[in-house]
């Protein structure tokens, strides 16, 4: 593993670089490409392999947009974008950083659904590690001799089973975990040495995959049981002991295994689970801007989840915790929070096959008092019938599920109901915004999962706000890591939401938008990283001393995409 030195030479900071020629040109992190200038050329064996001309950055980042505004579709965007990453971080991330409103959704959701499932056809180069079971036994070594850099303080894994909305894609997962940390990098300024992502590629249960002559991942059925369990655990203490310092990411695990490994592992080494906790903080976020348009209380909104995977898991936990946090006891947060799956509403009077269930249920006299004790009237129809939710949330990935009668019983029940399909990607969402607001004579507060185009109702122009997780996950990690935590506590994520909700601008919340423009999105995460690092104070967590300002400490740790001069290590 390599570890990139900084020094000082004659008064300006360097990087010590001992490669040259064409292994120089050919390191993804250290390539310049035409930006070396002629000194450095001469100086590391460059001369000949490179055009004339001296570029500056921003030249390089001109040329490179103007290439990519030549795609006509997002796929071949994305392959473009991953292209450059390989050979030329830097100039990569100057591109991304330029124009993320724009290729955000290339590099992540909704496009990198459509590259996990293609993934071994578009195969070019790989970036970041895959561990299989061949591996047991020796995952420790297989780190140690495979990461790049040695000071990694940032990993996403995941074991690619409940990708987005589309379930198991096998090997071609970590394109999910290479796109988290781009935004890692892009928005909370975190050195791309430091991040690496990982699949634990433990098989594949898409049978689709499994026939394709092309698959490049482990050809077998999923780990389950202890074989599973006793794999993760492998992977855990290998990254505990060479990464010490890591914070690591749960990212699209299947509900189960998610919750499970959150729990059993979030005391014991430093991590959080996006999915869960990352989406409901986010979704928290999104109530907390709603109220200040409404001028209501969290604590007396009736609240409706529909979907109760791990995202409608996490959304109920933090909604809970910011109840109780408000004066609530745990019978009247319970009785605010309807959690429906497939089958209905959850109550502890029917046959919950996930044990995790039981958490978010209603008792079965609490369901009679609000009058569901029929257990044929517990549906979404019914539930906002009688219920009369002032906000509903969409977590189940079915498309459609939020029709007109629902949003427009909703519409009649309260002045301004908040309707959030979060499902991704696209095709998932639980309604589209344009009926939204169409059935709620353009009166409903509405952000989604995956980005949607403004909508025009009666001569207003109602700008809609994606509920990405990006708006939580970096400051929380950058918080966290700048705090050397050796925790992520419930109120670290809580306090994460409510930064969030205030970072929103009057002006925003006047055109719709529930969270803040993806043009501000470094600076939201600058206040969220620093609300974390105060929060975890508080919590008795925090490693360091709490910073006399702690949004400039923040601001100053991030790194940016500028090329700097080398000298020969």
């Amino acid at each position: 593993m390599e570890e990139l030195k900084y020094v000082d030479d004659n008064g300006r900071r360097a990087l010590q670089v001992s490669l040259r020629g064409y292994d120089l040109i050919r390191h993804p992190l250290l390539n310049k490409g035409t930006a070396f200038s002629m000194d450095e050329r001469q100086h590391f064996g460059l001369e000949g392999i490179l055009p004339n001309q001296c570029m500056s950055m921003e030249q390089q980042a001109s040329r490179i947009y103007t290439s990519l505004c030549e795609k006509t579709k997002s796929m071949e965007k994305y392959i473009g974008l991953a292209a450059l990453q390989d050979r030329n971080e830097h100039l990569f991330y100057r591109v991304l950083y330029d124009h993320l409103e724009e290729f955000m959704p290339v590099i992540y959701t909704p496009t990198v659904g459509q590259a996990t499932r293609e993934y071994s056809h578009h195969f070019r180069r790989g970036r970041g590690l895959w561990i299989t079971p061949e591996h047991r036994g020796r995952i420790r070594e297989v780190l140690e001799q495979s990461a790049p850099f040695s000071d990694v303080r940032l990993i996403v894994v995941t074991d690619n089973e409940s990708i987005l909305g589309i379930g198991d894609q096998g090997a071609g997962g970590i394109a999910i975990s290479i796109g988290k940390l781009a935004l890692y990098t892009a928005a909370a300024g975190i050195h791309p040495a430091q991040c690496l992502p990982i699949s634990l590629d433990v098989g594949t249960n898409n049978k689709e995959l499994l026939d394709d002559p092309l698959y490049l991942g482990w050809p077998n059925k999923r780990l389950v049981g202890d074989e599973y369990d006793s794999f993760v655990e492998e992977y855990v203490e290998a990254v505990k002991i060479l990464f010490p310092r890591a914070l690591i990411q749960w990212e699209d695990f299947r509900k189960d295994n998610a919750l499970g490994i959150l729990d059993r592992y979030r005391k014991s080494v430093l991590s959080f689970n996006d999915d869960i906790q990352g989406t409901g903080a986010v979704a928290l976020a999104a109530i907390l801007s709603a109220l200040r348009v409404t001028h209501a209380q969290l604590t007396e909104q009736n609240i409706v989840i529909f979907g109760a995977g791990a995202a409608g898991l996490g959304i109920a936990r933090q909604l809970k915790a910011a109840m109780l946090a408000a004066g609530l006891d745990e019978e009247r947060c319970r009785e605010n929070i309807a959690v429906l799956d497939s089958r209905g509403l959850l109550v502890t009077d029917r046959d919950l096959r996930d044990e995790y269930k039981k958490e978010l249920a209603w008792s079965p006299e609490l369901a009679t008092e609000r009058g569901f004790g029929n257990h044929n009237e517990r549906g979404l129809q019914q539930i906002i019938s009688k219920y009369r939710p002032a906000v509903l949330i969409g977590s189940s990935g079915q498309a459609g599920s939020f029709n007109e009668k629902i949003v427009r019983e909703m519409a009649e029940n309260t002045e301004r109901p908040l309707v959030l399909p979060f499902s991704n990607p696209t095709d998932n969402a639980e309604a589209v915004p344009e009926d939204i607001i169409r059935w709620s004579d353009g009166r409903a507060l509405v952000a989604t999962g995956s980005p949607f185009a403004p909508v025009e109702y009666n001569g207003k122009r109602h700008v809609i706000g994606q509920g990405n997780n990006v708006f939580i996950f970096p400051g929380l990690g950058l918080g966290t890591l700048l705090g050397e935590c050796d925790i992520v506590t419930d109120n670290m994520v809580t306090a994460a939401s409510r930064a969030l909700a205030e970072c929103v601008t009057e002006e925003e919340l006047e055109t719709g938008l529930l969270f803040p423009k993806i043009t501000r999105l470094r600076e939201s995460q600058i206040k969220v990283a620093a609300a974390v690092m105060r929060q975890a104070a508080s919590d008795a967590v925090l490693g360091r001393d709490v910073p006399e300002d702690p949004e400039a400490f923040v601001e100053a740790a991030m790194w940016k995409p500028d090329y700097i001069d080398y000298v020969s290590g």
